[in-house]
């Protein structure tokens, strides 16, 4: 091959395991200069070290990656790094958990190039389509649950005694309703909800 192999490695710093996919790399082998890592928190996923690996991808460059989740949050973002990398940047990709995925034997014929972005396909189809079914167990889940009479949220305080009292006082504008929340030992909106009766 007459490019340069790349790796990278992408990792939240909730599951942290970097190790595993730096082996993977090494072994392939990839040479350490030329691994880029994420280490991503949460919702973020700006990924400051992939942008830069992109932009050092050249046509016949080989990018290897564990597994392909790397290199995106979801089906249709990894669809579009793929297309990106494979026909825009026009550079090989290698998915060491994923032998199909391995656009070097394929990519210089159209039949492996159309396995390749086949089995892409499915795989994002099978995802989303898990995704959905997952979606929609949960609602019929919820749904199920409320007719057995299942509430959910935090559970409702009960109403004590005196707050009748503490009402009629309010009502009758003898106490404010900060006050009559004091006494009650509440949150002054959670006496005026009670007593709007919501």
């Amino acid at each position: 091959m007459d490019g340069k192999v790349y790796g990278y490695v992408r990792v939240s710093t909730k599951e942290q395991c970097e190790e595993r996919q730096l082996i993977a790399l090494r072994e392939f082998p990839v040479s350490e200069k030329n691994i880029y890592m994420d280490k991503l928190s949460g919702k973020d996923f700006n990924r400051p070290r992939y942008q830069r690996l992109l932009k050092r991808l050249k046509p016949g460059d080989l990018l290897v990656l564990k597994s392909i989740d790397r290199l995106g949050r979801n089906y249709e973002e990894i669809l579009n790094q793929w297309r990106k990398i494979t026909k825009e940047i026009r550079a090989d990709i290698v998915v060491l958990d994923m032998p199909l995925l391995d656009t070097r034997q394929t990519g210089r014929d159209l039949t492996g190039t159309f396995v390749a972005d086949l089995v892409l396909q499915i795989l994002s189809y099978v995802a989303q389509t898990e995704r959905e079914n997952i979606r929609q167990r949960q609602a019929e889940g919820i749904a199920a649950a409320r007719k057995r009479g299942v509430r959910f949220g935090r559970p409702r305080k009960e109403i004590p005694d005196l707050f009748y009292q503490l009402k009629e006082e309010w009502t009758e504008r003898k106490i404010s309703s900060r006050d009559a929340a004091r006494q009650l030992g509440i949150a002054q909106d959670t006496f005026l909800r009670w007593a709007h009766g919501k």
